[in-house]
């Protein structure tokens, strides 16, 4: 099988280029700018082009055809409408990497399934998914472009800290500061290794069940933020000390725009059914769990003292949340 990756050197897609650089059955391909090349495992063959710039990567593509490519880093509808003029005759099946954050927030009822609908009024990153969603159903519907489109929820790995703002929280966890939790934790959040993803991914490549079809690639395991939160600890051997406020009040105050990341996404039950993707290719499940998984980033977090860094206006933020928090508590208290 010839297969053609679009990036293939972020997050996600790194795991799933080292396992098919392995196996003997497939030829792998990566477009990109390579500026990762030293990531990259022997026998992938690189085609340097920045597909922006679409004249280079017609001419890096020329004269090859594909059992499948898949495009990791296309956000927009200019993007897939590129990618099409591109592969359009070139590939036998053509994968999007959308989001499960396209799906309905907060949604109507679970688990989450690939037929919830797809309506995200607070992050624009997850509407542009929705619209290239809907730009190659179109297609496919038309006979045009063989389509299977792949929607990862929160899928981590050891150089991925999985905390609202990452690693500046897990560096307070370790310095034994406070840190803040949105809502009261309780809300169920599903996380995905990328190991575990990129084996249900590969099941998918060549597959003609996916042709026209969603999966969603998910864990089965749903943990609150508390819990998970108190699993960093855990694997860093510290006391965990956090205090809770209310998601739109830090949205309306945190130093970064968190209103699509956290009302659009984090804080709404993540909850999924995993049957389709499981149906389609048999004898996938997720077998990583997180407290075991959570030790990757921890010992890459020990390891690598840049990821220890402080970062200064999240501390600062942090501080004068949990001070305001203790002073309102007081005055409430005391007006009683």
């Amino acid at each position: 099988m010839k297969v053609l990756f679009i990036g293939g050197t972020g997050n996600i897609s790194m795991r799933i280029t080292d396992k098919l650089a392995r196996d003997p059955g497939v030829e792998l391909y990566l477009l990109n700018r390579g500026s990762r090349s030293d990531k990259i495992p022997a026998g992938v063959k690189i085609l340097k082009a920045d597909v922006k710039d679409e004249a280079a990567a017609k001419a890096a593509v020329e004269g090859l055809k594909f059992d499948a490519v898949a495009d990791f880093i296309a956000f927009t509808t200019a993007d897939l409408e590129r990618d099409y003029r591109l592969f359009a005759g070139r590939t036998r099946q053509f994968v999007f990497i959308s989001s499960a954050s396209a799906y309905q927030k907060p949604p109507a009822g679970f688990p989450i399934t690939e037929s919830t609908p797809l309506v995200n009024p607070y992050w624009q990153y997850s509407r542009d998914k929705i619209a290239c969603e809907e730009y190659l159903t179109n297609l496919f519907r038309e006979g045009k472009f063989p389509v299977t489109i792949v929607r990862p929820s929160h899928t981590y790995s050891a150089d991925i800290c999985v905390l609202h703002w990452g690693f500046g929280t897990l560096s307070r966890i370790a310095r034994g500061k406070t840190v803040v939790i949105p809502g009261d934790g309780l809300t169920l959040w599903t996380l995905t290794h990328s190991d575990d993803f990129a084996k249900a991914f590969i099941g998918l490549l060549g597959n003609p069940q996916a042709l026209g079809e969603v999966f969603h690639i998910t864990s089965d395991q749903a943990l609150t933020w508390n819990q998970i939160y108190q699993l960093h600890a855990d694997a860093l051997g510290v006391q965990l000390r956090a205090v809770h406020a209310a998601s739109d009040f830090i949205c309306r105050t945190a130093p970064n725009d968190m209103w699509g990341e956290l009302l659009g996404d984090k804080s709404c039950n993540g909850v999924f059914d995993n049957t389709k993707i499981k149906r389609a290719v048999p004898g996938f499940s997720a077998g990583i769990r997180f407290d075991a998984g959570v030790g990757e980033c921890v010992e890459a977090f020990r390891k690598t003292p840049a990821l220890q860094a402080p970062n200064e206006a999240y501390d600062k933020w942090c501080d004068a949340v949990e001070k305001e928090l203790a002073e309102a508590a007081s005055r409430v208290k005391a007006g009683l």
